[in-house]
């Protein structure tokens, strides 16, 4: 079982912006471990550390592509382009799903955990996994994509899931 649980929706930390990360030492691979754990467990293909309530400017991802667990320190988005719309869901409010139209491919920067640069050119399920978790990293959540009858209809099911709930 993880140390870590996935923080849902209305925990305040997933409304904050995180802080850069500055040192990239044991303490922070030994939260990496935590994070990937906790995101298999979750079944989710990637996870930022306000989900696990750290607010630093790091995630990790798996796309069950064969190459393994993945990790990205202080990532940004340098150029977008294109437009893809796809169903999208969010570990932190689980079981719902919506259309969202986010660019279709990202070049991605940041670190991995020996510092070294990374640079990522990324296009649909790649590129929208690393948008959703920069927006988590900067305290937006899935909700707030979504165009105002969405987010009524949205929030409306939330708090019936909210009321059912043991």
């Amino acid at each position: 079982m993880s140390q870590y649980s996935i923080r849902l929706y209305g925990d305040p930390v997933l409304k904050q912006r995180a802080s850069e990360v500055t040192d990239i030492d044991g303490t922070l691979v030994r939260l990496t471990d935590g994070m990937i754990e906790t995101m298999y467990e979750a079944r989710g293909l990637g996870v930022a550390a306000p989900q696990v309530g750290v607010q630093k400017r790091i995630f990790v991802y798996d796309l069950n592509d064969g190459s393994g667990a993945k990790v990205i320190v202080n990532p940004e988005i340098s150029e977008a382009a294109g437009e893809w719309t796809y169903e999208e869901g969010c570990l932190s409010i689980p079981g719902l799903y919506w259309p969202i139209t986010r660019p279709k491919e990202v070049h991605l920067r940041g670190l991995d955990l020996d510092g070294n640069q990374i640079s990522i050119e990324a296009d649909e399920l790649l590129a929208r996994m690393f948008q959703h978790e920069l927006d988590h990293l900067d305290g937006t959540l899935l909700l707030e994509r979504l165009d105002g009858d969405q987010r009524k209809q949205a929030l409306r099911d939330l708090r019936s899931r909210m009321l059912t709930q043991p």
